[in-house]
């Protein structure tokens, strides 16, 4: 294990083992294809083709050294060609029975010093490794896709894996260019383990009806700064692997929310598995193609729908920055907006905290200092609710608590005309305990805008079963206008967002809590193997931790399901006051300003 990798056997040439194929032969290593299908062989050798012609056309590499990698990379399908090489990565279907009889198979050809590496996101490597001679230096070295492009590497140890093929496959992937995250053997690993239950809850989601897959993939991308929605992922992932990665997890945990949606089992066995069959959750342009393109499911412009109401004038109720953002908002747009606090000090303040945000869009060159005057002309500030008396239009941005959102809504029922659309931004609470607090639940709906206003496009619009359709139809509109994205979703703990991204940082929190991975590890692989701007310990601390605990607390109380129950590690830290980057101590410690 001390010999360098320098000749490297890549079992399936399917788009991952034809990725990984490349990543090795761009970085000098002789690299021998292996697959049974000389199909496959003949695609994986164009695909390299294609990709390094394009890197010369961008001009990241010359055309000396392009040659240099084709010449690098030659392909074969007899296994026997593995003989020689110091490492050998296998690629084939995710099934204990191919990968068994292969590792058999290998044990005969290969060296005994030789590294046998599987690529596996979802089978035990222990079992995998118990069936060889060698099981000492059997690993798992888990790649993302598209594995060129993809940083992170997950290097999975069982008990038997000798440490001197830790080290060797480490060091390999650092010099790849990737980030080696070293992790134990259970099934999902960190990245997936994480991933495939939000993607699974997501799919959940879609089947139940509760939001439109649109919406839901829109939803996540805007709401959250992901670059897939969960169901369009599903469709790259393949919807047949993804099914097969849950069912694995859930042998092990027995966690609810790891056991498969039915809909991934309804579309794998009707041969719909995503993008490789041409149709997934989204139907795409041929089998392999990318283009999504309309379906019976695809939304339709509606003809002759319910106009909406009349809104000129908005009243935004509260003093933080929540209210704040949106009263710019929708001042910036155009609208009249008053800005009401407890005092008039208050809404002054807020004012303030509005004039300030304009100045700096002004000094960034967002914003012309004509536009930003126009705006804040706009904005009246006032120290009572009894100055909503003529708006079309009122947003509560309060206290997330029931009872001051109750009491308010009671407030706005006498203060507001007849006509007038009331709006809570709950982000957990029930919308419709907010509209019985009135006389006219009909009017009462949900605008979930996200933090900061100004920046993010998602609006949630959540009806309840008494909002009137001219009221759902009001809130679309104007959302267009503040030119806000507006995802449509039911009154149930959570709405989208929310429902999908809390349960994922509270696994996140519970491996931790088990010491399976380190939060630096469990950030670094989120980031670099599923995309996401921050990890989920980043984001725990920027929410607060006192927040994720309470929403945790709304979910797992409304669909109780021993899943969504928070996780000690979480309930700990905010009883010990530690709640995130404002108190300087969460997950990690911050200095205090």
């Amino acid at each position: 294990m001390d010999t360098p990798l320098s000749t490297i056997a890549v079992v399936g040439l399917g788009t991952m083992g034809t990725g990984i194929a490349e990543v090795l032969a761009r970085a000098g290593r002789e690299v021998i294809g292996i697959d049974i299908s000389e199909a496959a062989a003949r695609q994986a050798v164009a695909a390299l083709e294609a990709s390094t012609a394009r890197a010369v056309q961008k001009g990241r590499i010359t055309e000396g050294e392009r040659h240099d990698v084709l010449a690098r990379f030659r392909t074969f399908s007899d296994l026997q060609a593995a003989a020689d090489a110091q490492l050998v990565i296998e690629v084939v279907p995710e099934s204990y029975e191919i990968k068994q009889q292969l590792f058999r198979e290998l044990d005969a050809i290969t060296s005994p010093t030789a590294i046998l590496a599987t690529g596996t996101n979802a089978l035990s490597v222990t079992r995998l490794a118990a069936e060889s001679q060698h099981p000492e230096r059997v690993i798992g070295l888990h790649f993302f896709n598209p594995a060129p492009a993809m940083k992170l590497v997950e290097v999975v140890s069982s008990v038997l894996t000798a440490p001197p093929a830790v080290e060797a496959v480490t060091t390999l992937a650092r010099e790849l260019g990737k980030e080696p995250v070293a992790v134990g053997d259970r099934p999902g690993f960190v990245a997936d383990g994480l991933l495939f239950g939000y993607l699974n809850q997501a799919a959940a989601m879609y089947e139940a009806s509760y939001a439109s897959r649109e919406d839901i993939d829109a939803a996540m991308k805007l709401g959250c700064g992901l670059p897939m929605g969960p169901l369009a992922l599903l469709d790259l992932i393949g919807v047949d692997t993804a099914r097969t990665v849950l069912e694995a997890m859930y042998s092990e945990s027995h966690d609810r929310l790891h056991a498969p949606a039915p809909i991934l089992k309804q579309l794998s066995e009707a041969g719909l598995t995503g993008r490789k069959s041409g149709r997934g959750f989204y139907t795409y342009a041929a089998p392999g193609s990318q283009t999504v393109v309309p379906d019976a499911k695809t939304p339709q412009e509606s003809t002759g729908a319910t106009a909406g109401r009349t809104v000129r004038s908005v009243g935004v109720a509260g003093s933080g920055t929540m209210a704040s953002g949106i009263a710019e908002v929708f001042a910036k747009a155009g609208y009249d907006v008053v800005l009401a606090a407890r005092s008039q000090e208050k809404a002054d303040t807020a004012r303030g905290r509005i004039a300030k945000s304009l100045e700096r869009s002004v000094t960034k060159g967002r914003l012309t200092a004509e536009a930003r005057d126009e705006t804040l002309a706009r904005i009246t500030a006032a120290g009572s609710l009894d100055s909503f008396d003529d708006v079309d239009l009122a947003v509560e941005a309060v206290a997330e608590d029931l009872a001051v959102k109750q009491q308010l809504f009671a407030t706005l029922d006498k203060v507001c005309k007849p006509g007038a659309v009331l709006a809570t931004t709950t982000s957990s609470l029930p919308v419709v305990a907010c509209a019985r607090a009135t006389s006219r639940p009909q009017d009462v709906i949900g605008m979930h805008f996200f933090n900061p206003a100004p920046a993010m496009k998602l609006v949630e619009v959540v009806r309840t079963v008494l909002t009137d359709d001219d009221v759902h139809a009001t809130v679309r509109e104007v959302c267009g206008k503040i030119r806000k994205h507006p995802v449509d979703c039911a009154d149930r703990a959570g709405f989208i967002v929310n429902a999908l991204l809390f349960p994922y940082l509270n696994n996140a929190i519970k491996m931790v809590g088990e010491h399976y991975a380190s939060l630096d590890d469990i950030d670094a692989a989120m980031k670099l193997g599923g995309g996401y701007p921050m990890g989920p310990f980043e984001l725990l601390d920027v929410v607060g931790l006192d927040v994720s605990l309470a929403i945790e607390k709304v979910l797992h109380g409304e669909f109780r399901d021993p899943g969504l129950a928070p996780a000690p590690l979480l309930e700990h830290l905010v009883a010990a006051g530690c709640l995130g980057r404002k108190t300087g101590r969460g997950f990690r410690e911050y200095a205090r300003r």
